[in-house]
């Protein structure tokens, strides 16, 4: 029996794929294993996220380091944690947690916090000899994510002129996992053929979509729609489109006023936005909406709930931020059908669990979703696979800190192989 008592931990600070401060843990066990992972940032951050600690210090990194963060690694959590038995996760997140003391981790950071328990779980996963996707999800741990690959860019992701953040493909007719990435990456690069051939600009977004100056943001959903066909494929049978507004990033004041102001398109209210919605849903292969409306307009959301949520998927991510007492309300208020689930959102493993269980045994959806500012880890990409929620987005078919969580859920198939399961609902 392999003695998975933890031996050490150590932060340091390393750089994301924006060239911004992040966290690396590394874990040892007394039986040998060493493991590390790195923790992601985000861009378009929910007001209720647990807190990325930063540094402050404008001699350094534009005050965006996280030496701060490493310290409270090094010299607060890993006294307490060193000892114990890493396959212990719920208590180790419990104890930091607790060593933390805050309701939004603000004391020690959501990045020193989740830097130790993802490292955790990998070694512990590492040391039983198993993967983490299996040590996380069980031995019945099979399902492929469908990937919502963002190939177009808006927002706050990228510098032109579309007021929403992310213009989804969604391979939901493929047979599998790798067949879907195929469909994805196919259209990824006619898109990118059909961009030049009308002038367009093909630098990327932070998360590898094209980020090119458009007419409208109706256009963008019209480029994608042709570059299926042109890839091959039948938009709404073998690909179809999903959207994420991060309506917040443009929302007047709280709520209730929308200001695209990116695109020209002037002032609309909540429903207003609803209405452009349901023609756009009613005109196009839509299947998944998120953040439609902004994180404080709880009523508005519950409303674009009603309308559209018979149709697609609703999903929630600034207004719940993976945290269970907010997708707890948005149950009982029929705020929404889903819910985004980000790890360094709410900071532990355990509760990132907590949340998409809460989703599924309710019948929610669990939508998983890298960070705008990744690293390469693939702790997502099996963690998704341990969950079984069926879809998640990691980025476009550019940028390898994308491509890294797409690529090891292709191992992930290959190794499952004919048990692999892959379908849409």
């Amino acid at each position: 029996m392999a003695n998975s008592t933890i031996s050490n931990i150590r932060a340091i600070e390393i750089l994301d794929s924006r060239g911004n401060p992040t966290v690396r843990v590394f874990v040892t066990l007394e039986d040998g294993t060493k493991v590390s992972a790195s923790v992601p940032s985000g861009a378009s951050t929910g007001e209720y996220e647990a807190v990325e600690l930063r540094d402050g210090d404008q001699a350094r990194y534009g005050g965006k380091g996280v030496l701060k963060a490493c310290a409270n690694v090094n010299d607060i959590i890993a006294p307490d944690i060193i000892g114990l038995d890493a396959c212990e996760q719920a208590m180790i997140d419990r104890l930091m947690i607790e060593l933390d003391g805050t309701e939004n981790k603000s004391r020690l950071g959501a990045n020193a916090i989740l830097g130790v328990s993802m490292a955790v779980a990998k070694a512990a996963a590492q040391s039983q000899g198993t993967d983490l996707y299996r040590y996380l999800g069980g031995s019945e741990a099979r399902r492929i994510p469908v990937p919502c690959m963002n190939i177009l860019n808006g927002g706050e992701h990228a510098d032109n002129s579309v007021d929403f953040q992310e213009f989804m493909a969604v391979p939901l007719g493929a047979e599998s996992f790798s067949e879907g990435l195929r469909y994805a990456a196919e259209t990824f690069h006619a898109l990118k053929k059909l961009l030049e051939a009308k002038g367009y600009s093909t630098a990327v977004g932070d998360e590898g979509g094209f980020a090119p100056n458009l007419q409208s943001n109706e256009e963008a959903i019209e480029l994608i729609i042709e570059a299926i066909e042109k890839a091959g494929y039948e938009p709404g049978t073998d690909i179809a489109i999903a959207i994420d507004s991060a309506a917040t990033s443009f929302v007047v004041g709280k709520k209730g006023k929308y200001d695209l102001k990116w695109s020209g398109g002037g002032v609309l209210t909540t429903d207003e936005m609803i209405e452009l919605a349901k023609r756009w849903v009613e005109k196009y292969p839509i299947v998944l909406w998120e953040d439609p409306l902004a994180e404080e307009d709880w009523e508005g959301f519950a409303k674009f709930t009603k309308e559209l949520g018979d149709k697609i998927e609703v999903v929630g991510d600034d207004i719940f931020v993976t945290n269970t007492k907010f997708i707890r309300r948005g149950i009982q208020e029929h705020t929404a059908n889903a819910s985004l689930i980000k790890l360094n959102q709410i900071g532990t493993v355990t509760e990132t669990v907590d949340a998409v269980r809460l989703c599924l045994e309710n019948g929610w959806r669990a939508f998983l979703s890298h960070r705008s500012g990744e690293t390469s880890d693939t702790f997502l990409a099996d963690f998704a696979v341990a969950m079984g929620s069926g879809h998640l987005k990691s980025g476009s078919a550019s940028r390898s800190e994308r491509l890294a969580k797409y690529n090891r859920l292709l191992e992930i198939e290959d190794e499952l192989g004919s048990n692999a399961l892959y379908y849409w609902k």
